[in-house]
């Protein structure tokens, strides 16, 4: 089975470097560890890359599941689904981009 990558995008409603620090903070107490993570990453937009291609975003986090199976139990992990109840207000949009990676 392929590995499973879920990238995520947070755009945030105040995106003060203090509101942007406790995101980033939320996501790794929250985000990793997690049974079949096999990579956890997480940061902030650098906005010295301003060029039209790269979306606007504030927060982005990428982990990579051992496969689909794992990505789906994750999908309503109680960590996860606090992490998401805890935050969601602060969020302007989120965008979600999966994929399946060829090895």
């Amino acid at each position: 089975m392929p590995r499973l990558a879920h990238h995520v995008f947070f755009t945030l409603k105040d995106n003060s470097p203090s509101a942007v620090d406790n995101l980033l903070a939320e996501c790794k107490e929250y985000l990793d560890n997690h049974d079949g993570l096999v990579d956890f990453s997480v940061g902030r937009r650098d906005p010295e890359l301003n060029r039209p291609v790269n979306a606007s975003f504030d927060v982005s986090l990428h982990v990579v599941f051992q496969d689909r199976a794992t990505h789906d139990v994750y999908q309503t992990a109680p960590r996860h689904l606090e992490f998401i109840e805890r935050n969601k207000e602060s969020w302007a949009s989120v965008m979600v981009c999966d994929s399946n990676l060829d090895d």
